[in-house]
Order: C-alpha cells, then structure tokens, then sequence
C-alpha cells in the first residue's frame, strides 16, 4: 500500500516536472534542465516506461543524457540559468518579501546554487 501511493506520487511528480519542463522551453522564467532532471529522477523510481519515454525523447531525451554522463551543460544554459536566478532572487527581496531572514537565507540558496551550476562541466553548443 505504502510503496504503491509512493510510486503513484512520483509519477505524478514525474509528470508534473515533465510538463513544466516542457512550458520553460519557450518561458525564459521556468528552468528547463532541472525540471526534466527532476522528471527522470521520479521515473526512475517509480516508472521504467516513462523513464525510457523521457531519456529516447528526441528533443527532450539529450538534454538529460547529457547531463547525467557527465558531458555538462551549454554555457547559454548556464548564463540563463544563473541570470534568472538572480533576477527572480533581487525582485524577490527588494519587493515581495519583507522579513530580512527570509531574504538572507534566499540570497544564501542562489549563492549555493550559482556555485554549483558553475563548478558544472560545460559543453560546446
């Protein structure tokens, strides 16, 4: 029972992923890499079908292949990336949040993620 409603959770999640990673194609704002890496994690462990679905897809499957051999990312990808986090970050803590912790420890989440997309491997284009 518990390990049927945890598959059916991370299909879902899978899915979910999946159709946001999706949208962020063709939305600057929404990250398209992670979101399929997220989709690949949760079908990995929950559906063969859709796992091997998502890594043979012809436009979406590279993408994650890449990533998990080890081949890195663009470095387009990783310039967009790190710009939209700290756009999103600045316009958070200069206008939507007003507790000053909150601020500090998003400002301390986009240090530690600018960090690791730039220790990332990249490749060419």
């Amino acid at each position: 029972m518990k390990a049927s409603l945890v598959r059916i959770s991370l299909t879902a999640i899978g899915l979910v992923s999946t159709a946001v990673g999706v949208i962020g194609i063709f939305v600057p704002l929404l990250p398209t890499v992670p979101l399929l890496l997220l989709a690949a994690a949760c079908f990995a462990r929950s559906s063969e079908r859709f796992h091997n679905w998502l890594l043979g897809h012809p436009a979406l499957g590279p993408m994650i292949r890449d990533y998990m051999d080890g081949q890195g990312i663009p470095l387009r990808a990783k310039i967009m990336a790190i710009g939209m986090i700290w756009l999103s970050i600045a316009i958070s803590v200069l206008f939507l949040i007003p507790l000053v912790w909150v601020k500090v420890f998003l400002i301390a989440i986009g240090l530690c993620v600018t960090i690791y997309l730039l220790r990332l491997p990249m490749r060419e284009e």
